[in-house]
This record gives structure tokens, C-alpha cells and sequence, in this order.
């Protein structure tokens, strides 16, 4: 089952860079966008500027750059003048997940909550305050809108739902597909039609570029906790928003303003993990699609989820204790967050979605017997094993009697086999 994008898969170049061809594979995108006027300087690895300030000596030239800032959230190619208003170590990154999603411009921010925060408050600052949303989304995301902390509210809706829910005051539309942690995903195209000219902002952090771009089904923001994926490795915190450059200035003043923004070590070890994220994500996407295959025929797991577009998330509902699962593995760490090289599985329920109220988290599907497994790059046989022992701890006798009959079967030719097909 391979649903990623394939080498054929080319992302138009809108800079005028006669050096560079006109289109470049995803793949060659992960590894040079951000990068490529290194040469030219005389380099092979990008930069690391960790300074907070630079040196103006004209004072009264930086002083028409700042106001240039002030009304449209873009510094000139001139130098950098302090670190809230750009660093250009973090620019890079900007630049190269711009050019995988395929929008003008991208504003990095410090975690991906505090991007979707900078969102919400540039729509609440010009009086559109009001939210649609879909759940289930991250669970800190809908608690931040749940609460209203930030002045705004939100109308849950089923995606058929949107239209209906406009309002003269309504800034935003917001869904996650495949949302987190079911994995259920909505049409994007037609969720698009829907918000009209309300903003659509598409959190893609479980699918990121390689499976799907939503900006090219009409999205107008497109949302990652860069932690997850796009860093890949469990050592960098980041959040980023592509977008059209319009509304990339106005984030970028509203990072300027309220300081969220993105450390320069942050931004190169995330511009590094660019690179890889092509490999990582095909790589794990195809173990974590075998894995499906074989929790869908265990009869210790009652339910699974895995995207039509694939990826690297399972989640999965099991007959016995689920808190037995995440403290039976030991290949797999049980431990919240994602996209690492390494396995993580968690219980929603208790960690990622505990701040939902309990009553919405099992309407959107999320139950008490729900594991979020992230399939990192790991042998298939090896997470498998894990898995089967943990369930096996989980599990009442009379279910585990039944998988042991199930797994004899599978080695003797002409008896019955369970289904391998993910279900859900």
C-alpha cells in the first residue's frame, strides 16, 4: 500500500534563479530549498546566526525599514536588525517549507501552538473573532479554542456542516485531516467550497507535504507543529504556517509583537530535517501500513484506523486494558508527541486529549480504549513483536486463547486466517 507522493511529483520554482530549473522533484526540494545560494557563498552547510542584534549604523535608514514593517510584516533584503523581527538561519526553514507546501511564504514560530495562537489573534485583531472548527483536532488546539482564552469562539460542526455555521464574524475555518488521533480525514476540496472566502486553515502535521499539499485544494493557511515530522527526531520544538505572503505579513507582526518566535538552532535543526522528510515518511508509512494489516486480523484489537492517504499514524482500539499496552512495550516508548524515527504509542485518553471535556472527546470518536501508535523506522517483525507481547498482556484469556489459535492457523496451510485488511 503506498500512498505518498512519487518522484514524478514536481513543485513549480517561482524565483527567478536561471541556475536552478523551472521544477524540482519533492524529494530535491527536501534536500536543496533553503539552501541555494550556498554555493555561492562559498558553503556546503547552512549557517547557524545565533545573534539577537545586528549593528545599524544608519539609524535613520533602519528607522524607514521598521516602518516598512510596521504596515506590511516584510523587511527588505537588507541586514537583519534584531531577532524578533527575522533571523535568517530561521528564513531558510521558511523558505524550504514554503517551497514543499507550495504556498508564496512560511512564518516559523517557537511550538505549533503558538503558531495557531498568532493565527487566531491576527483574525480576532480585525474583528473576526468567531471560529468553525472540526473535531477531533489536537487536543491543544481544542482546548485553546474551547476556552476562549484568546477572545475568540468557536462553533463545532460536522464538515457537511460549515456553510451553515458562517457568520458575519467568522475569521476562520479550521480542520486537521487526518486529525488527531483517529485519523478521520475530510474532503479538502470540498471543505474548501465551503468556507467561501473565510480562511481555511488545514493542520497537516500528520500527513505533512509528502502526502498531501492543501493548499492546492483551496486551503489558505496550512498549520504544522514542526516538532512532529518536519524535525523528525524528538530534539527540536517548532511550529510554522505556510501561506499566501499577505497573510505572512501579518503573522510576521504578530510574531514581532507578542515574541513567539522560532530559536536559530531550532530553525537549522529543522531545515536539516527537511531533508530526510521524503525518506522518513515513505519509509515509515509503508511499516505502519503492514502494521494496520495485522492489528485489523488480531482478535485482541477491535477497531483500527489508517488514512486512505497512508502515513506513518495508526490508531487502533483494543478489547483489553489499553494501559496495560503502553506499559507492556519496550521497543516502543510510550510517551506523547509524534513523527520521530523512533516508535512512540500513547493513550489519547490520558495524555494528548485529556484537557477535552469527556463527553466531546468520545463524540469525536476518541474512546477510552483508543492507542495512538507513531511507527517510527524501526523493523516491521521486530515492532510487531512488541506489540503482540503487550497485547497479549492486555488482553483476557479467553481473547488471547483465540489469537494463539489464530496464529497456528496462519501456519498451517487450509485452515482459517484472519482478515488482514485495516479497518475503519
Amino acid at each position: 500500500m503506498d500512498h505518498t507522493t512519487d518522484h514524478t511529483d514536481h513543485i513549480t520554482d517561482h524565483q527567478d534563479d536561471v541556475a536552478r530549473p523551472r521544477t524540482r522533484a519533492l524529494a530535491t526540494e527536501a534536500v536543496h530549498a533553503g539552501r541555494d545560494d550556498l554555493a555561492a557563498l562559498g558553503l556546503h552547510a547552512p549557517p547557524i546566526d545565533l545573534s539577537t542584534t545586528y549593528p545599524s549604523a544608519d539609524s535613520r535608514a533602519e528607522a524607514a525599514r521598521i516602518d516598512a514593517f510596521a504596515a506590511d510584516g516584510v523587511l527588505d533584503d537588507g541586514p537583519p536588525v534584531y531577532g524578533r523581527l527575522g533571523n535568517p538561519t530561521v528564513a531558510r526553514f521558511e523558505t524550504a517549507l514554503a517551497r514543499l507546501e507550495g504556498t508564496d511564504a512560511a512564518v516559523a514560530f517557537a511550538s505549533g501552538m503558538a503558531a495557531l495562537t498568532a493565527v487566531l489573534l491576527v483574525r480576532r485583531s480585525a474583528g473576526l473573532g468567531h471560529v468553525v472548527a472540526v473535531r477531533p483536532l489536537y487536543g491543544c488546539s481544542d482546548h485553546l479554542l474551547d476556552t476562549g482564552v484568546l477572545g475568540t469562539e468557536v462553533t463545532w460542526v460536522d464538515p457537511a456542516g460549515i456553510a451553515d455555521a458562517m457568520r458575519p464574524d467568522t475569521g476562520l475555518v479550521l480542520v486537521e485531516s487526518p486529525a488527531n488521533p483517529t485519523l478521520a480525514e475530510v474532503d479538502l476540496r470540498a471543505v474548501a467550497h465551503g468556507c467561501g472566502t473565510v480562511p481555511l486553515l488545514v493542520d497537516n502535521t500528520f500527513a505533512t507535504p509528502v502526502l498531501q499539499r492543501p493548499a492546492q485544494s483551496g486551503a489558505r493557511l496550512v498549520l504544522h507543529s514542526a516538532t512532529k515530522y518536519l524535525g523528525g527526531h524528538g530534539d527540536v520544538l517548532g511550529g510554522v504556517v505556510a501561506c499566501d505572503e499577505a497573510f505572512a505579513g501579518q503573522l510576521r507582526k504578530m510574531r514581532f509583537a507578542t515574541g513567539g518566535v522560532l530559536h536559530p538552532l531550532a530553525g537549522y535543526l529543522l531545515l536539516r530535517g527537511l531533508a530526510t522528510l521524503p525518506v522518513r515518511v515513505r519509509a515509515a508509512s509503508a511499516t505502519a501500513a503492514e502494521l494496520a494489516s495485522r492489528l485489523a486480523g488480531d482478535p485482541r484489537v477491535t477497531r483500527v484506523h489508517y488514512p486512505r492517504i497512508g502515513g506513518a499514524m495508526v490508531a487502533f482500539e483494543v478489547a483489553g486494558d489499553p494501559h496495560a499496552v503502553t506499559a507492556g512495550v519496550r521497543l516502543i516508548t510510550p510517551a506523547v508527541s509524534l513523527g520521530s524515527v523512533d516508535s512512540l504509542i500513547q493513550h489519547p485518553a490520558s495524555i494528548s486529549h485529556r484537557v477535552v471535556a469527556a463527553g466531546d472527546r468520545r463524540a469525536a470518536g476518541v474512546s477510552d480504549r483508543l492507542l495512538r501508535l507513531s511507527v517510527g523506522l524501526e523493523d516491521v517483525d521486530d515492532l510487531w513483536a512488541d506489540l503482540d507481547r503487550a497485547l497479549g498482556a492486555a488482553t483476557p484469556r479467553t481473547l488471547a486463547a483465540c489469537s494463539n489459535h489464530a496464529k497456528q492457523d496462519e501456519t498451517n496451510p487450509g485452515t482459517a486466517s484472519s482478515s488482514t485488511s485495516p479497518a475503519g
